[in-house]
This record gives C-alpha cells, structure tokens and sequence, in this order.
C-alpha cells in the first residue's frame, strides 16, 4: 500500500513538473492546431514541419501576436494514419482551434479536410500532393500550400520527354490518392498511359521490402524508373534498387522529393535521381530574397541544419493565417478565408497566390538531381543533396480553369467551391 502510494505521488509529482514546464493558456489565446506525423513512415517529413511552425510562433508572439493575441501551437501525432487523424482533428476543434493544418499522407488530409468543412474551420495541407484534395473534394475551407501531382508532372515531364523521348516506363506506386494522382499526372504529360508499354505496381503504404516489385521491374527494363513513394517507403524502394543496378541501365524518377528523404536514402543512393520540390534552402540566396534568407538562417541557428520544403510549408501557413486575419481584423473563418482567396504573397521565395478558384498555392516548383556524394559531404552541414535543374512558375503548371472545372462536374460536384454542406456561397 505504502509503495503503491509512493508511485502515484511520484506520478502526480511528475505532471505537475511537466504542467508547469508550459505556460497556462488564456481565454483570448489563438490556438492553432496541428495535425502531423512524428511518427510513421513520413515521420522525418512531420520533424520539420513542427520545428518550423514553432519558429513562426515563437517570431509572432515576440512582436505582439495575431491581433495582439498570443498564438498558441497545439500538435498532434498523426502517424500518418487516418483513424488517428480523426481523432486528433475532432480534439483539436473540441479544443477551440482557429485553425488545423498539416499532413504528409494525402488520404489524412482528406480526413482532417472532410472534418473541417463540417466544423467550419479552415484546414490548411502542408505535404498533400494528391490532386482530387482541391478538386472534386475541394470547399471553400480548405487550402493546399504545396503544389498537386498536375503541377509536379508539368515540371518534371518536360525534362523526361526531352531526356527520354519514346522510352520505357516502370512505375511503383503508393496505393493511395497521392500515388494514384501522381502516376496518372506523369503518364498523361509524359505519353506512358499505355501500360502494356509502361507497366505498374502498386504498394501499400509502409511497406520495407521491395524486392518482388523491383524484381519485376528489373525484368522489363525499363529505361526509366518511377519511384512514386515517399518519406521512409521511397528511402528503402531506392536502396534496394540502387543494390540490385538500377542505375546502370536506367534513370530513376522520385516526383516529390524532400531533404529528409533524402538523408534518409543517403547520398550514394541519390545520386542521380530526378525529381521536384516546391522550396530547398538555397531558394532564397538564388532569388536574392531577404525574408526567405532570414528563415534559414534562423532554422539554421536554432536546429543546426537546413529546413526543408515540409518545414517551409508549415512556416509560410503560420506567417499567411496571420496576415489574412490582420488584413480582415478578425479571427472569424469566412474572414480569414475572403481575405486569402486571390491573395498574392512574397515569403519565402517568388510570389504566391492563393487561387480562389480552387484554394491551390499556385507557385514556382524547381525540378531538382540528386548531387554527387563527394558533393553533399563537402557542404559544412553535409546536406546539400539537390542540385536545382529547371523552375516553372505556377502559371504554367497549375490546373486550367476549365480542366478544373471539368473535373468537379466529372465528380457529381458543383463547378464553385461550396462553404457548407449543400450551401452555394
């Protein structure tokens, strides 16, 4: 009994150390909730995206906050799962969240999409590629910060086209909405639709072995690899085709590439390897932009390494629900949301809009290679892994009006984004 006592005393102890480790939180904060994986398959991917969204809180708060209200940042671990997604986003709206973004699985932003729109609360996707999130499933509340599939595949299939014009194809794709969009978007800008010519796999997310799928591929030979995979799936998928030659007789693809996958597959296996990316740390010092500059310098100093595109999507969404609710002075959703749609801003790179048709960031994707690794180990961080190839800017890869348009009808949804179920704005 005593001991019994004694534990749950030092239980009680320990919560009361850790209750006051944070501040108490006040009625006026503005909760912003996030919803991200420290955990899973896309877990390096989440790392950034919450070190970046704490450096935007803290820089807010420290010059006056969000209507002279302190921002308060409410994470949770997703772990890229959609069940646990649920769970998280209904705690956070219970919670009062002015706010929810995040990601890295398409199909979790779905979730946390589907959820806001019935809560009324704008929900902002920082990794979500998939196309059908701002197209038949898009509304009025949600926001995508990263560019879709179609804008991935008008950047890198121009280069494939003039690198690999009538070649084969092989794609291994993610079975899930991000995977699907994304090889559809590739074989329709590169020709490869046919897939007797361009055959496929699909994989479940998670999956460590790839051995059978390589395998078939390797049979084919294809003198182009599509790797449609991310975070930890696309780091083993690599090592394991770099293992069995891949490289030696064709070119591997990666449509959406991060640094962390990159660390993560390791500079000898990325060697080559072409894919895009919405932001890379040397952007800024490209562009001669100061602000962009300054975001790296301070991720640099207070993580000791370069921030990636997640952590630069999660920073620019903080920094943006600041300025459209200081632009409407208010906190309300439809004011945050009138104030973002057509609205074009300069951060972290070249400008950006928030196009109000349909809410996608429409912005320069760069089309990146994988750098020798005598070449990575020689940065003083030992992180410069992508060499930038080409850019388009967003006006000539995003979705036409009338393909997008095209596309709700095809979907049994209305050619407008509705703010609520059934209601027309």
């Amino acid at each position: 009994m005593h001991r019994r006592r004694a534990v749950l005393a030092a239980i009680l102890a320990l919560c009361t150390l850790l209750a006051g480790s944070f501040p108490a939180r006040a009625a006026s904060d503005v909760l912003l909730g996030m919803n991200y994986p420290l955990t899973g398959p896309y877990s390096v991917e989440g790392l950034d995206q919450i070190r970046s969204a704490r450096l935007a809180v803290d820089q807010i708060n420290a010059t006056g906050g969000i209507l002279g209200r302190r921002v308060v940042l409410v994470p949770r671990d997703s772990g890229s799962d959609v069940l646990q997604t649920r769970l998280n986003v209904r705690e956070l709206l219970d919670m009062g969240c002015r706010m929810i973004f995040g990601g890295a699985s398409s199909d979790v932003a779905l979730e946390a999409s589907r959820l806001c729109r019935l809560a009324g609360v704008p929900f902002f996707a920082t990794l979500a590629y998939s196309s059908p999130l701002t197209e038949e499933f898009g509304h009025r509340f949600v926001f995508r910060e990263c560019n879709d599939a179609w804008m991935t595949a008008r950047v890198l299939g121009p280069w494939l086209n003039e690198h690999f014009p009538n070649k084969r194809f092989f794609y291994i794709t993610a079975d899930y909405t991000w995977g699907w969009s994304t090889e559809g978007a590739l074989r329709r800008n590169t020709g490869t639709e046919d897939v007797h010519t361009h055959p496929g796999l699909l994989t479940p997310l998670g999956s460590t072995d790839f051995v059978r799928e390589l395998e078939l591929a390797r049979d084919a030979q294809p003198d182009v690899l599509v790797l449609v995979l991310f975070g930890k799936d696309m780091a083993y998928a690599l090592e394991k085709a770099v293992e069995m030659g891949f490289p030696r007789f064709c070119q591997i693809v990666v449509p959406n590439l991060t640094l962390g996958m990159a660390e993560r597959a390791g500079a000898a296996n990325m060697q080559g390897v072409v894919g895009t990316t919405s932001w890379n740390w040397k952007v800024p010092a490209l562009l001669g932009q100061r602000r962009g500059q300054a975001f790296v310098d301070e991720f640099m100093h207070r993580y000791r390494r370069y921030p990636s595109s997640p952590g630069a999507s999660a920073y620019t969404i903080v920094y943006e629900f600041k300025a459209a609710a200081e632009a409407a002075g208010s906190l309300e959703a439809m004011d945050i949301i009138r104030a973002l749609e057509g609205r074009t801003f300069h951060l972290l790179k070249d400008d950006q809009t928030w196009r109000a048709l349909d809410h996608q960031d429409v912005q320069t994707v760069f089309l990146v290679r994988g750098n020798p690794p005598e070449k990575v180990l020689s940065d003083p961080l030992r992180l410069d892994y992508f060499e930038i190839l080409d850019s388009r800017p967003g006006s000539q890869t995003v979705l036409s009006e009338e393909a997008w348009k095209a596309a709700r009808i095809k979907a049994g949804q209305p050619p407008y984004l509705e703010p609520a179920e059934g209601a027309r704005p």
